[in-house]
């Protein structure tokens, strides 16, 4: 079963983050028993956000003038990110 978004990660949905990843996460989050269909859907949601997080951080790192991203320019897009519905 797959998720039912369109997720578009620039050249294709290569995934990145491992299921064992966010079992473990998952587990931390006091989480028992989950379905690998859960496991999926989380790790693209993650993925996708992540995807956009780095988008909007390296432009607001290009609007300061800079080709590196800074801890501010990710702590800022993730304020922004918050803020959109």
């Amino acid at each position: 079963m797959s998720i039912l978004l369109n997720i578009n990660l620039g050249g294709g949905s290569m995934v990145e983050i491992s299921l064992a990843s966010i079992r473990r996460i998952m587990k931390k989050a006091g989480i028992e028993r989950v379905s690998k269909d859960a496991v999926e859907a989380l790790r693209d949601l993650a993925e996708e956000y992540i995807f956009r997080l780095s988008q909007l951080a390296s432009e607001l790192a290009d609007h300061a003038g800079r080709k590196t991203i800074l801890k501010q320019d990710v702590l800022m897009a993730a304020r922004i990110l918050a803020q959109k519905p």
